[in-house]
């Protein structure tokens, strides 16, 4: 959740979302936009930008009047009828207890594996570097004297200090095997998938983002220090309606991906940071409730990416060309547009 390199490399289906998008992107351009609908977009893209370049010092306090700044114009756009997704479903969302099948039919395909870290990409990485630093050190064996000896014994200690890393530390190796799982073809659609899910979640929940990552090693969204931002760092408790909200937004991701996919390989990183608003809970949640929580999030978010298909396309089409946030938000408001 917490998602801009330009990557050149591109999956079938994003070259195929960016043949459509540069159709998508005109017709937001060609749309009539009144002066003042004109000028609150101007000012709403200073705001965001003037976010991005703060110190991290002023970071929380530039990011707490921002947030005030972009809230107040995103509403006032709402208010004038210009913009009708944002902030649409606060109060719309009630926790209650889901089965495994209401997964299935809100369109999760494997619905066992939701809230299981996935080890596709770490397997494959260790397995990469353990069978490769042992045929190296079977090659280097083979040089005559000393060089066979240290080479063989270096090549092989590689292995070894990858798996000790991984043991004591192994956040130290996430940007590695992230690098390592541009191998699999669907890396990237996962990567634009998961970002612009919690894009549009926390959109559709009145949290403005300020930024995005589709780099490899570095995916994220970055929103804005508004109510539920707020909440991630706040020592305060939080309330079950907080931490249903939060939960919604930091399960989109994985909704997303369990919707296109039978396995979520990007819900580890999803899964901590809701293993910590469940330790922030102001009522305590026993495991099974925590588990139910985390599948209510789940439908919950699918649920809501299902029925706003089209901004969530067009969203995948503006983040695939790098657009700025801006210009994500009109082209999420474009396609809720009446045609």
């Amino acid at each position: 959740m917490h998602a801009a390199a330009h990557t050149r490399a591109v999956l079938p289906r994003q070259a195929s979302l960016r043949r459509r998008g540069g159709a998508t992107a005109r017709a937001v351009r060609a749309s009539a936009v009144s002066p003042s609908r004109e000028a609150a977009l101007r000012e709403l893209a200073g705001a965001i930008a003037d976010v991005q370049f703060l110190p991290p010092s002023q970071r929380r306090e530039g990011s707490e009047s921002a947030a005030k700044q972009a809230k107040q114009l995103l509403s006032g756009l709402k208010e004038a009828g210009d913009f009708s997704l944002y902030d649409s479903y606060t109060g719309r969302t009630q926790r209650r207890n889901i089965a495994l099948f209401e997964l299935r039919q809100v369109g999760v395909q494997d619905p066992d594996k939701i809230g299981l870290p996935s080890v596709r990409n770490d397997a494959a990485f260790l397995g990469t570097v353990v069978f490769g630093s042992s045929a190296l050190a079977l090659v280097l064996g083979q040089l005559p004297g000393d060089w066979g000896f240290f080479g063989m014994y270096l090549s092989g200690g590689l292995s070894i200090a990858v798996l000790g890393v991984g043991s004591v530390a192994p956040g130290l190796l996430q940007v590695p095997i992230s690098l390592f799982s541009n191998v699999f073809p669907d890396y990237r659609d996962r990567v634009l998938r998961h970002e612009a899910a919690h894009f549009l979640v926390g959109y559709l929940l009145g949290v403005p983002v300020v930024n995005y990552s589709l780099d490899i090693g570095a995916e994220h969204t970055d929103f804005l220090e508004a109510r539920l931002e707020r909440k991630l760092i706040s020592p305060q408790r939080l309330d079950d309606a907080e931490l249903d909200a939060l939960a919604v937004v930091a399960m989109a991701g994985v909704a997303a991906e369990a919707l296109q996919f039978p396995e979520v390989v990007g819900q580890n990183a999803d899964l901590y940071l809701l293993q910590k608003t469940f330790s922030r809970a102001a009522t305590p949640l026993a495991s099974g409730a925590q588990q139910n929580l985390t599948r209510w999030a789940v439908w919950q978010a699918a649920a809501m990416l299902k029925a706003n298909a089209a901004a969530f396309e067009a969203l995948q089409l503006a983040m695939a060309r790098r657009a700025p946030v801006v210009e994500c938000i009109q082209a999420i408001e474009a396609a809720a547009a009446p045609k």
